[in-house]
């Protein structure tokens, strides 16, 4: 099991390495490039990452805690294309500005994560268990979100807890089922969202409207909630 500490690697040549298991301890990977590696359970902790690129890489059940990605010069943070990060763990990283192209986050956890306008282009985060049962699963738990992309998001039954979601981009997203518990849905694009079923108790949802979601059904909100509500829906709401 390689591991590396304290360490500079610039451009490393990592296509189609096979570094599974690997620890990371407070390394700056700057200018990283890489196709084709396992990465599979690998550990990173500290680390600062400038410039780095995953494309088709097996990133399944690794760890990032503490980690830095964004390059505030270059205005872009963590890319990862094609790559398969299910099970991935990310905590107390800021991912500012990262992009997740075509890539699976099938059950990727995040917490205490600045994740501020990234973009998740056709990310998976549902898997196939049949050719009749396709569940999701992800967990977002006190993440900055706001600004990010999760436009047609596949995020039914996914935890969304107690995050900034200011002008989060949720157009055709399917949140059916979801937790969004405490988070701040100030301004968040919902056109054509789906929101059957989701927890949105304690959040801020004024402005919110429920007129442009797709569907609400069982939408679950407290009583002191609906004022903001109904008056989004231009519903002038007097007490008894």
């Amino acid at each position: 099991m390689p591991r590396f500490e304290g360490q500079r690697l610039s451009a490393p040549d990592w296509d189609d390495a096979d570094l599974s298991e690997s620890v990371f301890t407070d390394c700056l990977i700057e200018d990283a490039d890489v196709s084709g590696a396992n990465l599979g359970g690998a550990r990173f902790k500290d680390c600062r990452f400038v410039r780095t690129r995953f494309a088709r890489c097996d990133l399944r059940e690794a760890v990032f805690e503490n980690c830095g990605f964004a390059d505030a010069e270059k205005k872009v943070g963590l890319i990862a294309a094609f790559s398969n990060l299910e099970q991935a763990r990310f905590v107390n990283c800021d991912l500012t500005l990262s992009q997740f192209d075509r890539s699976s986050l099938y059950a990727v956890e995040m917490r205490d994560c600045s994740l501020r306008g990234a973009r998740f282009e056709r990310t998976d985060f549902a898997k196939a268990f049949g050719r009749k049962v396709v569940r999701s699963a992800a967990t977002f738990r006190d993440c900055t979100l706001e600004l990010a992309d999760l436009s047609q998001a596949r995020l039914a039954e996914c935890v969304l807890a107690n995050c900034d979601l200011r002008e989060t981009d949720f157009t055709g997203a399917d949140l059916e089922g979801a937790d969004l518990s405490q988070s701040n849905l100030f301004h968040a694009i919902l056109a054509g969202t789906k929101l059957a079923g989701a927890d949105l108790r304690g959040a801020e949802v004024s402005g919110l409207d429920l007129a442009a979601l797709a569907t609400r059904e069982g939408l679950k909100i407290t009583a002191s909630q609906q004022y903001a509500l109904m008056s989004a829906l231009g519903i002038d709401v007097h007490p008894d």
